[in-house]
């Protein structure tokens, strides 16, 4: 077996884990919300992950100096994900059920698409773009009650949408900084920066309730795993994923994230799946091997080191 072959074998396995740590947040994020409220959550799982990378990075002496001209890039990143993605996604679902909300952040993939394609240059093959929209309708099917229809508030489309714009900058960012910075590294100063946006967000709406919680290891264990496993590994893996293959391949595997969800709340929490769900899902997975087949067009020169791309 090749090294190039060995490479994307890894890749793909990297995606893969990213999103099953991604769709576990979920059944961790519930676990977690019955004891501690949503901002709450939020904060102690960027502070957590902040004190594990921070400790990885100095033992390894993986520590580097951010170009000045960079720190925009880092600002602006951390503004999109953690912050504005995390006020859309969970204000918003507080608008509308799960279902209708996971089927509008599964519309990310396509957004990020448009934007590698309108910033980078990042072209698919008209293939790739029909598993994007065949990935899209599996959501769709796998969502739809019997009456084939979903309930939503505008407000709540509204916040969603915001989550879907952040989810996409955050993107172009990434691939801005992955030629430069480690993913390690990259996850790490998000965090921290996440954790001084949430701050004052925590203490205005949220602080007072912490003292009212039991301070015992299980009360905590949900949020120290959101912390380790997506806020930490999920970010690293993804931003692995995307130096080697690019974000518009990348991301159509984030449509896996509402199957994998209700795979781990069967498993977990009793939820059950109908013959409509496994057909749901039997689309997006055909749909993201679309997206795979034939790789990218030709990139312009410029591109190529934005993207971060090494082959």
């Amino acid at each position: 077996m090749s090294e190039h072959t060995v490479k994307y074998i890894k890749t793909y396995f990297a995606i893969i884990f990213a999103m099953i740590f991604w769709s576990l947040s979920f059944v961790w994020f519930k676990m977690a919300n019955t004891s501690f409220r949503p901002m709450t959550i939020i904060f102690l799982r960027l502070l957590f992950a902040v004190v594990i990378l921070s400790t990885y990075i100095y033992l390894k002496k993986e520590y580097v100096g951010i170009k000045k001209k960079d720190l925009k890039y880092f600002l602006l990143l951390a503004f999109f994900e953690p912050f504005l993605y995390f006020i859309g996604e969970s204000n918003g679902l507080t608008y509308v059920s799960s279902t209708t909300g996971s089927v509008v952040i599964s519309t990310i993939p396509a957004v990020v698409a448009i934007a590698a394609w309108l910033f980078f240059k990042e072209r698919l093959r008209k293939i790739n773009y029909a598993g994007i929209l065949l990935s899209f309708i599996g959501i769709l099917v796998f969502v739809m009650d019997k009456n084939g229809s979903l309930s939503f508030d505008i407000r709540g489309l509204l916040l969603l949408g915001l989550a879907v714009l952040s989810a996409s900058g955050f993107n172009i960012i990434l691939g801005k900084l992955l030629g430069s910075y480690s993913p390690v590294f990259i996850v790490n100063v998000q965090n921290i920066i996440g954790v001084v946006l949430f701050f004052p967000v925590f203490l205005l709406t949220d602080s007072g309730n912490l003292f009212f919680t039991p301070f015992d290891f299980k009360t905590f264990l949900p949020v120290i795993v959101l912390a380790l496993f997506a806020s930490c590994f999920a970010f690293i893996l993804f931003a692995y994923s995307v130096k080697h293959l690019g974000i518009a391949r990348v991301n159509p595997f984030t449509n896996i994230i509402p199957l994998f969800t209700a795979f781990f709340s069967f498993l977990m929490l009793g939820d059950k799946l109908s013959l409509q769900n496994f057909a749901g899902m039997s689309i997006v997975i055909t749909g993201i091997f679309l997206t795979q087949i034939n790789g990218r067009k030709k990139k312009s020169a410029e591109a190529l080191p934005l993207t971060g791309k090494t082959a």
